[in-house]
């Protein structure tokens, strides 16, 4: 039996733009289902080995299907991946903001799709995955995305300043979007607009996913209750908690936690990439 989780923050070119990478490999354990929340960040998965099977997803147009690479868009409900006791992989967080530059369309346009990345890439992405699936440590994959991403911003387009302030002040998930569009000086309908224009989702929307997104990973690095973690991420206390997870994860936390079986990643460490514990913000 073989189980690797792996990360570590994207290089520092090319961070503003995808912010962290995962690595996983799993043999010879027991199939399971994991599903694939609603964060903040856009969704590259570039398999190594068997393809992705995707059972269920954000959007129930999609039909179940099987990807050797996949881009996903925010979304507000979670993704179904199966496998049968192997699958591995690298996933690559892509900031919205970053979206323009890296797949040359703004992440609108993504909104609760899971699309084949070739779709997007096109040939570059396949080459991206015959290169990481050529080398043997996570550390040499992990330099060849960041080599390879970097390549596609030498003259990067970035959202309107507007937008990007409004999406930076919404990253941290308890301020309000009426008090968002009067920092950025709009109104609460243009930039409801041209958010989801260029984020995929409404400016609510993305301060209550961004929140989850905060919960989730606070539980899964351990934190002390589920108490601690709703006073922590501005949850009236854990019962708003507990209705707003169950909400946008399909099952309440402590399920979850049981039922994902997560073991904890590794960081992988770069002498040219510092780590901080800033890094997946």
């Amino acid at each position: 039996m073989l189980s690797e989780y792996v990360r570590r923050p994207a290089g520092p070119r090319v961070r503003p733009f995808a912010t962290w990478y995962s690595g996983y490999r799993e043999t010879g354990v027991a199939p399971a289902v994991h599903r694939g929340l609603p964060s903040p960040t856009l969704t590259l998965i570039v398999t190594l080995d068997d393809p992705l099977r995707v059972a269920a997803h954000p959007s129930a147009q999609t039909p179940p299907g099987v990807y050797d690479t996949l881009l996903g868009g925010l979304h507000t409900t979670p993704a179904t991946i199966v496998h049968d006791g192997r699958q591995s992989g690298i996933q690559i967080g892509l900031s919205p903001l970053g979206a323009r530059a890296l797949l040359g369309l703004p992440a609108g346009e993504l909104a609760s799709l899971d699309v084949a990345a070739t779709d997007v890439f096109g040939p570059f992405i396949d080459l991206l995955r015959d290169r990481v699936r050529a080398v043997g440590t996570w550390a040499e994959r992990f330099r060849i995305v960041d080599e390879m991403l970097a390549t596609r911003l030498t003259d990067p387009v970035l959202p309107a300043p507007e937008v990007v302030h409004a999406w930076r002040l919404l990253r941290g998930g308890t301020v309000t979007a009426a008090a968002v569009a009067r920092e950025v000086g709009w109104s609460g309908r243009y930039l409801s607009r041209r958010f989801n224009e260029e984020i995929g989702l409404a400016p609510k929307a993305a301060a209550r996913v961004a929140r989850f997104d905060d919960a989730r990973r606070r539980m899964q690095e351990g934190a002390d209750s589920l108490a601690a973690v709703a006073a922590a991420c501005g949850y009236y206390d854990q019962a708003h908690l507990t209705r707003e997870f169950s909400a946008l994860a399909g099952l309440p936390p402590a399920r979850w936690l049981a039922e994902e079986r997560l073991p904890p990643f590794r960081n992988v460490q770069d002498p040219d990439v510092p780590w901080s514990a800033d890094w997946a913000a």
